[in-house]
């Protein structure tokens, strides 16, 4: 009992520093947590400086299967960079972004008390969503994409369009269905996967991260049924078959590439891509990823060679269209995402 009640007072104090940082911080580290992930680890930690808020890798929600290079982390922390820009703007904040010796992210906060930024894409941070669902098939429209495509983007990073119906679109399929190919016969890959699944409502929300059952439409049922279930869906017949739904249920593939697969491009990258994410959310187009291609190797050079991208680095793939809303996947407190002060 003494031991518990240390337990609880140090972790009381740990949540009182905390909560007597900088609100506008806070604001701005608690939507940068709403940013997506690779099975939805959430793989940041922040800390908090007097002008500025730097964002570290927590290596401890690796996936070195899948990710082996941090890669698709560092596209994450990306992700969530672009969040904190965009809700530190809301609060009347100029931002300026470094990467540090390509370990972590610093932003730089000036306050202009004079000047106030809006952004529209603040209030899509909440509402956005991966939607792994089959979607309805409508085609979206060419003013749509074009709007997308005005996104502005760093010199370093490329984004490529495929309509489906297109030689292109099909060719990107295959090397999806061939991945997965890949992805379901490696047992390494298997076992890192399901250790992210969260099988029924009780597991999602005591872990709040990881690929819940609600996001793929399954039903809340006893975990050890839940667990054979899931056993006998993960191998590639299963997989490409649903996959090929989904694949001729969406509108568009889009393709983010590096020019040099440097840390400090994936974070470009990652900026870029939420900037496409929420701009989608706010026009009613759902996402969801597709990155088997981009993580095997030997798939991603074919991937080059067939859609004529040599000298770029195909790092994420995503396909857009429309769909109902799914549940949410849940995330941790912001707050335990802090490091606490030294």
């Amino acid at each position: 009992m003494r031991k518990l009640i240390i337990v609880f007072v140090i972790f009381m104090g740990f949540m009182d520093n905390i909560m007597a940082q900088n609100p506008d911080y806070l604001f701005m580290i608690e939507n940068a947590c709403k940013a997506p992930s690779g099975h939805n680890t959430q793989p940041w930690l922040f800390k908090i400086r007097e002008s500025e808020i730097d964002i570290y890798p927590d290596l401890s929600k690796e996936l070195p299967i899948v990710d082996p290079s941090h890669r698709e982390l560092f596209v994450s922390l990306g992700c969530a960079t672009e969040n904190l820009c965009i809700a530190a703007q809301e609060k009347g904040y100029q931002t300026e972004v470094k990467v540090i010796k390509d370990s972590f992210i610093r932003v730089l906060l000036t306050k202009d008390k004079k000047k106030q930024f809006e952004s529209s894409l603040f209030s899509q941070i909440a509402v956005r969503q991966t939607n792994r669902s089959v979607y309805d098939g409508k085609e979206i429209p060419k003013d749509s994409i074009n709007l997308l495509k005005a996104t502005s983007i760093d010199p370093s990073i490329s984004i490529y369009f495929y309509k489906r119906g297109t030689v292109d679109y099909e060719k990107i399929a295959n090397m999806v269905y061939a991945g997965n190919s890949l992805q379901m016969n490696n047992e390494a890959f298997k076992s890192e996967l399901t250790k992210w699944m969260r099988y029924n409502k009780k597991h999602q929300n005591n872990t709040r991260d990881g690929l819940s059952y609600a996001t793929f439409g399954a039903p809340n049922v006893p975990l050890f049924l839940a667990k054979f279930i899931m056993s006998k869906a993960i191998n590639t017949k299963t997989q490409n078959k649903g996959d090929r739904k989904k694949i001729a249920s969406a509108s568009h593939f889009v393709l983010f590439t590096t020019k040099n697969n440097t840390v400090e491009q994936w974070v470009a990258l990652g900026r870029t891509l939420e900037q496409i994410l929420l701009r989608s959310t706010q026009m009613g187009i759902a996402n969801a990823y597709f990155n088997q291609p981009n993580e095997e190797n030997d798939i991603t050079k074919e991937m080059v060679k067939q859609l004529q991208i040599s000298n770029e680095y195909p790092t994420i793939l995503i396909r857009l269209g429309y769909g109902k809303k799914m549940p949410y996947s849940l995330r941790r407190d912001y707050r335990s995402c802090i490091f606490s002060e030294e």
